[in-house]
């Protein structure tokens, strides 16, 4: 069973945490790596979405 009913859910996240702590405590490189991460989360999250659409939504 697919505990991630959505990929990249929960990467997203868990990036977004690691952006907010980071940003409190003035950690700039976590600070990247957590906005990096989420965007990575974010891109796999819209192609499973884009997977299960028909091909004619997907041209529009």
């Amino acid at each position: 069973m697919d505990r991630d009913p959505v990929p990249g859910t929960a990467e997203q996240v868990k990036a977004s945490i690691k952006d907010a702590i980071s940003t409190l405590t003035g950690d700039t490189k976590a600070e990247a790596e957590g906005r990096v991460e989420k965007s990575n989360a974010e891109v796999r999250s819209t192609a499973a979405s884009a997977e299960g659409e028909p091909e004619s939504a997907a041209k529009k």
